[in-house]
């Protein structure tokens, strides 16, 4: 290379005798010099000269590999065929060792001569046997030639041609016939070659010069089957085209406003180069790689298999450290529990908003001013009231009766969530931990083939900035970039027309529309990236592309982390998406991707938003600390949400707006600031197996814009603009059959089989003017109603749910409501078992028990039948009428709490309150404490017609009406 010419003065010092004789250090320093001498003595070899020292014997050969970053250093930055390792990007950074470097580009060097080889077998071969050494051709005044095609003309097979500084323009295309290396001699700029060459040889190299386009043609150099090999070059302003079955090898080059144009190629390496300023896309990757290989094509792909790996280890698998200054510092790619950050739960009476029809000082009033009972005792260490607490006298302990509260259920990994206390920590099950990038690639056999292999184009440890496009794959391109940093471009990728992409730990910012851009079928791997401050999306997905999008870090767009529209699929898995300004991933137009194992957080909109007839199967991800809603679902959005962390958020858990749909299934939805799922106008999801828990507002919240003000309480019901798009609007998908079987019919809104506990507010809240179920829900201790309907225009359903320990009345049905509550066990509640206003509402076949105020409480102007219920209140009514309520009691059994209390109450002569068929039991207290009940004869026995005989408490079973269903 170019250590040949140093000089060293102190060798002439030294016997040569002394060398051979040198077979450990303990002879070295016994010959008379220390180590340190003979350090500073080999530090003048030349190159050759070290590699025969490293010869004589191991210590001699460890004592030349100790000069790594003296001698070999000064070699690697000398050479006027190379740069610093690590250029462009990381000129600062030395390399872990400056003399596989300096080997590393020395064999590079003599890839475009490993033909000749080849060539011992032809005839020719024996014109290039007789002739030992290569001429070197000097190119420049006073020189032997005064232009480079003079010179060629008198070239012969693997020639030097040298030029010395100066200027040379040819003025008519120079055809390269036979295999030549064409050298500037100088440094880099100072030989400039203005001149249009084309390639008809099988192999040419050039170093050390400044291309420009001749007068004639943009383009600067292309070949069709050759090889070519540029080695520290600058390149402005032209074109640079290679057509399969063509190769190049590119290193250490800058291209300033120049167009790298690859036709249907086997194999070509852009290595440490820099792109400036394109006007266009720097590097174009056309067409599918062609089948016909040159002879090159085997010793690149054994050059870049020999070169140091991109692929992660379990040592070097962590953060990338480019320009990390904004980067969220807290998270760590495997963190595997959550910091509750702040000073107080969002649960905490400081917390929660004020809650519609709540009054100040309204846990202290023994009876509010609608007839609402609550209780003055503080909440019990799980916020509910248990039904052998110690606020429980003896009395109540001897009358209670035999049933059964359903509690909260374990979730994640099967662990409680209790309180969200400040500096305390969330211990995340193993499938959602966040693997590194070589875990997921060990699991995955399909992408780590993918990761692995290298055809078409590779562009590795490029700089691409300040230009309009970086790299653009089309028509079944293959490329693959590892290591590269795109900045202030319009985009970074685009990758379209059946292509693919391998993308491995680049660093994609400041682009002024998307990072990464794939449509009409384009796919590949998109790994281990960092993806960040870019004007539009990180990653934008259209039009059926299937990208696998793997442990990338995105964040801090202006916009969307990943947007995925017009069919696009992909399966995005295993990335940290935070601190984007819209979305943290927005599907879109039919939109259909697998978003799995992700953490998306800190984002200042929804942390997933599903719109516009998007789907998608979103499962396992943890989604925190979001502004708006965790997940965000409207018009006509169908996602299926399964198995999430959705927690800490700034607003609601789940948001399902105008006409959202989905299956809503499984997750785990803690301590948001708002509500945990809210519901709104025309949306039918199916609300399933969810554990929802300690949220600021409401469990779960149904309103309807319709026959309504259109105005909700603590601000919900917005309709955000998510138009990731100017054009949004103009975009006309072409549609998919539509036959996923994960997303069955509902045409009812259907909350079921979820577990709704220690939420501010409200468990169930619903102002609705459309028909809703809630099936076998458990609903508990939470900070004012259980169930609330303010407002239900077509029937609620409220079936088989236990409703147990709520702060206020287990169930309230508000004026002008439609409620049908079947089969439910409504328990412990610190309230009513049921207060309604209702004018149709059912109540049929419950078990109202253990509640502090009455078990049913019918207020004026109320319609309500009920029907087959047991019914027992300690401290109040069984039923209490106000009122002129209109009320069917029919074949109920009503046991009387403590024997001063009656069991039944009504405050007015209302002929319109019908009892029918009741049985109303008292207690009995026998010497041996047995508690009995017995039938109780009073003033309403002429309404009730003739009871049985006594019926003992032993005698009924345990609760008949409270299903039994899994957690979720």
């Amino acid at each position: 290379m170019c250590g040949h010419c140093c000089s060293a003065p102190l060798l002439d010092q030294v016997p040569v005798s002394l060398i051979p004789c040198l077979d450990s250090k303990v002879t070295m320093e016994a010959g008379g010099l220390p180590l340190e001498l003979w350090r500073m003595i080999l530090a003048y070899l030349h190159l050759p000269d070290l590699g025969r020292c490293s010869l004589v014997c191991r210590a001699w050969y460890e004592l030349i590999l100790s000069l790594d970053s003296t001698r070999w250093r000064q070699l690697c930055l000398e050479c006027t065929e190379c740069r610093h390792p690590n250029w462009p990007n990381q000129p600062d950074v030395e390399p872990e060792s400056w003399r596989e470097a300096f080997k590393q580009h020395y064999l590079a060097s003599k890839t475009w001569t490993k033909n000749a080889l080849d060539l011992e077998s032809s005839v020719c071969f024996s014109l290039f046997r007789r002739r030992r050494e290569r001429r070197t051709l000097s190119v420049g005044p006073g020189h032997e030639f005064d232009s480079l095609g003079s010179a060629l003309a008198m070239a012969s097979l693997y020639d030097r041609i040298e030029l010395f500084p100066g200027v040379y323009e040819e003025q008519g295309e120079i055809i390269l016939k036979v295999p030549v290396e064409i050298v500037g001699h100088g440094k880099l700029g100072e030989v400039a070659l203005l001149a249009s060459i084309d390639q008809h040889c099988s192999t040419t190299r050039l170093c050390n010069l400044v291309f420009m386009p001749a007068w004639f043609s943009p383009f600067m150099f292309k070949t069709t089957s050759g090889h070519i090999q540029f080695d520290n070059c600058n390149f402005e302003n032209g074109h640079i085209q290679v057509h399969g079955p063509g190769t190049c090898q590119v290193k250490f080059c800058t291209f300033k406003n120049t167009h790298v144009f690859l036709h249907n190629v086997p194999l070509c390496v852009l290595e440490n180069c820099e792109f400036v300023g394109s006007e266009n896309n720097s590097v174009t990757v056309e067409g599918h790689p062609s089948a016909d290989k040159n002879w090159a094509y085997k010793y690149l792909l054994g050059l870049i298999k020999s070169s140091p790996s991109m692929l992660p280890t379990e040592d070097s698998d962590s953060l990338m450290s480019l320009d990390l200054e904004s980067r969220d510092q807290a998270w760590s790619p495997r963190t595997c529990d959550i910091v509750i950050e702040g000073s107080q739960s969002p649960t905490s009476p400081a917390a929660t908003s004020p809650k519609p029809g709540s009054k100040a000082g309204s846990q202290e009033a023994e009876v509010g001013s609608d007839g609402e009972r609550v209780a003055q005792t503080p909440d019990s260490s799980d916020g509910g009231l248990s039904p052998s607490g110690e606020d429980e006298d003896e009395d109540q302990l001897t009358y209670r009766l035999s049933y059964q509260v359903q509690g909260p259920r374990p979730v994640l990994g099967g662990s409680f969530l209790g309180p969200p206390l400040p500096g305390a920590s969330i211990q995340l099950p193993s499938c959602l931990v966040l693997n590194s990038l070589q875990q997921e690639l060990q699991k995955d056999k399909e992408a780590m083939g993918l990761a692995s292999s290298v055809q078409g184009c590779l562009i590795r440890k490029c700089l691409f900035r300040d230009g309009k496009g970086g790299v653009f794959v089309c028509s079944y391109g293959r490329a693959k970039m590892e290591g590269n940093i795109f900045r202030n471009l319009t985009y970074a990728v685009r990758c379209i027309h059946n292509s693919k992409i391998v993308m491995l730990r680049n660093d994609i910012h400041r682009c002024r529309a998307s990072g990464i851009f794939l449509r009409l079928e384009g796919g590949g791997l998109i790994a281990g990236n960092n993806i960040y401050h870019n004007a539009e999306a990180g990653i934008d997905i259209r039009k059926k592309s299937n990208p696998l999008i793997l442990c990338n870090q995105i964040h801090h767009g202006l916009r969307s982390g990943i947007v995925v529209l017009g069919n696009g699929k992909g399966i995005i898995r295993n990335n940290q998406i935070f601190s984007n300004k819209e979305a943290g991933i927005y599907i879109l137009y039919h939109g259909n991707p697998v978003v799995s194992g992700n953490h998306i957080f800190k984002g200042r909109a929804a942390g997933i938003a599903v719109n516009e007839n998007g789907k998608g199967l979103i499962t396992e991800n943890v989604i925190r600390e979001n502004q708006w809603g965790g997940v965000d679902i409207r018009r006509g959005g169908v996602p299926v949400l399964r198995s999430n962390l959705i927690c800490f958020g700034y607003s609601d858990g789940v948001v399902v707006g105008d006409e959202g749909k989905g299956l809503i299934e499984g997750n785990t939805i803690y301590a948001n600031k708002g509500c945990g799922v809210w519901m709104m106008s025309s949306s039918l999801p199916h609300v399933t197996s969810n554990h929802v828990s300690y949220n600021g507002l409401y469990g779960v919240a149904v309103f309807s814009q319709k026959d309504g003000s259109g105005e909700f309480p603590g601000g919900h019901g917005a309709q955000e603009n998510f138009s990731e798009d100017g054009d949004a609007i103009l975009w006309e998908p072409e549609l998919e059959k539509d036959d996923d079987p994960l997303r069955r019919p509902v045409t009812i809104a259907l909350v079921e089989s979820n577990s709704i506990n220690h939420n501010g507010a409200s468990g169930l809240y619903v102002q609705s003017s459309e028909a809703l179920h809630v099936v076998t829900n458990v609903i508990h201790a939470n900070g004012d109603r259980g169930i609330t309907v303010a407002q239900s225009g077509q029937l609620t359903r409220v079936t088989n749910n236990s409703i147990s320990c709520n702060r206020q009345s287990g169930v309230k049905v508000e004026a002008q409501c439609k409620v049908e509550l079947r089969g439910n066990g409504i328990y412990d509640n610190r309230g009513h078992g049921i207060i309604t206003k209702g004018d149709s509402t059912v109540v049929i076949e419950n078990d109202i028990i253990g509640n502090r105020g009455s078990g049913l409480q019918l207020l004026p102007r109320s319609d309500t039948k009920v029907i087959k219920n047991r019914i027992h209140s300690f401290r109040a009514y069984g039923i209490a009428v106000r009122g002129r309520a209109k009320a069917l009691v029919q074949e109920n059994i009503i046991f009387q709490g403590k024997t001063s209390k009656t069991i039944f109450q009504q405050i007015s002569n209302n002929r319109e309150c019908i009892l029918q068929n009741n049985k109303f039991l008292v207690f009995k207290k026998n010497k041996t404490s047995a508690t009995n009940f017995s039938q109780h004869q009073s003033s309403v026995t002429q309404l009730l017609g003739p009871l049985n005989s006594d019926t003992s408490s032993s005698q009924w079973p345990s609760p008949l009406f409270v299903s039994q269903h899994p957690s979720p």
